[in-house]
């Protein structure tokens, strides 16, 4: 991705005057003052959750009881994902905090750091806390990443990131629990735009299908029907605890380094190798895509960077691994000269693939009645359920 002027008052785009989101972001709009669409809905989640205040509290209080109500006489009240980064290690000590029997789960695509495997063994043994894990065969996955990388869309993690919903789903159902913990948190990472990052089960099967070619066997592939049935007949409730309460990533790091020997892995989603390729080499070596700073627009909307040093950060070179693409084309069975041909190769969109969006967007008044009873994530409603432009 080519550096832009670091200094703010020179650029030659419209940039956010709250934080660093610029025109370039897909459906972005700025009001009057400059302020950009992204920091308004940010505003309005806050709002509506209580993020941070007393009424966001006391709303996860009452969620933690009910919890406890729904598991008692089970050998777990909820299940939090689990991936060795920040997030998810500050969950499963939330949980224990407030009283929770929390079951972890872990879906493992076979591209982890040996530091994110120490940090997830570490935090499990200290608050004993018991793992469910998914393990895939690794010549599938990488079949999987494969086909997403010769298809040339964005989506390389997609995969991953559904899977792991699917396999708390299904541990949930095992142990007749009611409650899935995800720690995310938009006021830390913001929500990321739907031309950036659009996945389902019918797009990643649709992927594989035309580039992969070792059948799907291992791979916990969540289709549309299965997405129903988590939510409308187990009724399974995703809950997101830092959408509710004050939250610092910078604080919980500093808890689980100090409290758990907790160890840091170099960067925002570098816990995973092929995580770490995709944000550090091919989202902004080839789709000009650089995801630094929703965490870093994040930090200037709450005061803690200003807009100059976070836009300077985002400007700076990134923390890459040595030998990172080397270790990408050699489990992926990829020449050098025919790396750089698909990274030079013009980019594909997840429109031009098999989606359930449309049927997504169809079925939006369902959604919103899921949503008013959390069965679905409120990012989820806002991303997948509205056409662009229509909301």
């Amino acid at each position: 991705m080519a550096r832009i002027n670091s200094d703010l008052s020179n650029v030659e785009f419209q940039v956010c005057s709250r934080c660093i989101y610029d025109e370039r972001v897909d459906g972005i709009s700025f009001d009057g003052n400059g302020v950009c669409s992204y920091c308004h809905r940010q505003d309005e989640l806050m709002e509506y959750y209580g993020t941070g205040q007393s009424k966001g509290e006391n709303k996860f209080d009452r969620i933690v009881e009910e919890i406890k109500r729904h598991g008692q006489g089970r050998r777990y009240d909820c299940v939090v994902g689990v991936s060795g980064g920040t997030d998810s290690s500050y969950m499963l000590h939330l949980a224990k905090e407030r009283g929770l029997r929390p079951l972890a789960v872990h879906y493992d695509n076979t591209w982890n750091t040996a530091v994110s495997t120490q940090n997830i063994r570490k935090m499990l043994a200290a608050l004993d806390v018991d793992l469910y894990t998914h393990v895939i065969d690794n010549k599938e996955a990488d079949d999987i990443f494969r086909a997403f990388f010769l298809a040339g869309v964005p989506e390389i993690e997609a995969s991953t990131d559904l899977a792991l919903a699917e396999v708390m789903y299904r541990a949930a159902a095992k142990w007749g629990i009611r409650y899935a913990l995800e720690g995310h948190s938009f006021v830390t990472e913001g929500i990321t735009p739907l031309g950036s990052n659009y996945f389902d089960g019918k797009y990643i099967a649709a992927i594989h299908a035309r580039y992969g070619s070792r059948p799907m066997k291992t791979y916990p592939l969540m289709t549309f029907s299965r997405f129903l049935w988590w939510a409308v007949v187990r009724r399974v409730q995703r809950v997101r605890p830092y959408w509710y309460i004050h939250y610092s990533k910078e604080g919980a790091m500093e808890l689980l380094k100090e409290k758990y020997g907790w160890e840091y892995y170099g960067g925002h989603h570098l816990e995973n190798r092929m995580t770490a390729f995709a944000h550090n080499v091919y989202l902004p070596g080839k789709f000009n895509v650089d995801f630094r700073n929703n965490t870093l627009a994040a930090l200037a909307r709450q005061g803690k960077l200003s807009r100059e040093e976070a836009w300077d950060r985002y400007n700076a070179p990134r923390n890459t691994e040595a030998g990172l693409v080397s270790y990408f084309c050699k489990r992926l069975g990829f020449s050098e000269d025919e790396f750089e041909a698909i990274m030079r190769a013009p980019s594909r969109s997840w429109t031009e693939f098999p989606t359930y969006k449309k049927r997504f967007e169809h079925l939006r008044p369902l959604f919103a009645f899921l949503l008013r009873r959390g069965l679905v994530p409120h990012s989820f409603y806002l991303k997948y359920c509205f056409s662009e432009g229509s909301r």
